[in-house]
């Protein structure tokens, strides 16, 4: 064989080896994975729209309280640079002076965020932060338990976090089923009352506490002061003399932070001495922020509604 031959040959075998190499294995799309094997980008549909994070935020700023504490739970503490003046929990959570209730967005956009976290959009917080191009994530009030979870899942997937935050699931998941498993069973429902203030503003069965309250099989007086009225959006406002006929087995007090109650200043209201939860000391002091948040603290509020009930049962 000429040698003119066998290089042209040699060339010609050597391109098509890289054509089909170049066929079977393409260049890959560039993506960021974390030390997890999340990639990104990540978008996801969030309870209020769409959200897509092109990288792993590394500066999170948390405008409500809830969001702060799933944070946290799930691993993303580090990557919180600054949280409102309502999040008092974790301890180690950066508190600044930030308000979720008249949020600023220039204050906000001053600590360089790459993801914002809100429950409420006041001051049109999200299109402010839009027009300066930082995402937000808006989880409002759950309704249901489901919510929360779903809450939970996408700020994990959001902060390159899937699989803590599947675990706090499972984990929350375990937790609420053996407190339940634990719950007599009724001959008749114990009914209760909870209260959000001392002008007995309450919960009705349609709300978020009142899902967790139903969880253990209780019944609600504040049901039946609600019917015809939707307006109140399942918080109605009842009054000191239907409490004390309603004459409720059990009473949350969702005010002691607040307002100082206690199961003490409830026995000195004129009337309630008599009412069934005062005299066998069934007036539960809940703590205000974890019975008005929707995150991983649910479990412990549901702790101490368990031992209350399972108390009253004794």
């Amino acid at each position: 064989m000429r040698p003119k031959r066998v290089l042209l040959i040699s060339l010609l075998t050597t391109t098509v080896l890289l054509a089909a190499c170049g066929e079977e294995d393409p260049t890959p799309t560039p993506s960021q994975s974390t030390e997890d094997g999340s990639a990104y980008p990540v978008t996801v549909e969030g309870p209020l729209g769409e959200v897509t994070l092109e990288a792993r935020p590394e500066r999170i700023v948390s405008l409500s309280p809830t969001a702060t504490e799933m944070l946290f739970a799930i691993g993303a503490g580090d990557q919180v640079v600054a949280v409102d003046d309502q999040s008092t929990y974790p301890e180690e959570a950066p508190r600044t002076d930030l308000s979720g209730f008249t949020p600023n967005a220039e204050a906000v956009a001053g600590y360089e965020p790459d993801l914002v976290v809100i429950s409420g959009d006041a001051n049109n917080l999200v299109a402010s932060l839009e027009q300066l191009q930082i995402p937000v994530y808006q989880a409002p009030a759950a309704m249901v338990l489901e919510d929360t979870y779903l809450q939970i899942e996408q700020l994990g997937e959001l902060t390159g976090h899937p699989e803590e935050a599947t675990d706090l699931i499972e984990q929350m998941r375990a937790d609420i089923d053996e407190l339940v498993a634990g719950i007599p069973e009724w001959d008749e429902a114990p009914t209760y009352y909870h209260e959000l203030d001392p002008t007995f503003y309450s919960v009705t069965s349609n709300t978020f506490l009142g899902e967790l309250y139903g969880l253990f099989g209780l019944e609600n007086i504040a049901d039946a002061a609600s019917e015809g009225d939707a307006d109140n959006g399942g918080y109605p406002q009842l009054s000191a003399e239907y409490i004390i006929e309603a004459d409720p087995d059990l009473i949350f007090l969702a005010d002691t932070v607040c307002c100082q109650q206690t199961a003490e200043t409830v026995a000195a209201r004129p009337g309630w001495d008599g009412i069934s939860a005062v005299q066998n000391g069934n007036v539960v002091e809940l703590n205000d922020d974890i019975a008005s948040r929707w995150g991983p603290r649910v479990v412990d509020l549901l702790e101490v509604i368990a031992d209350a009930v399972i108390a009253a049962a004794a």
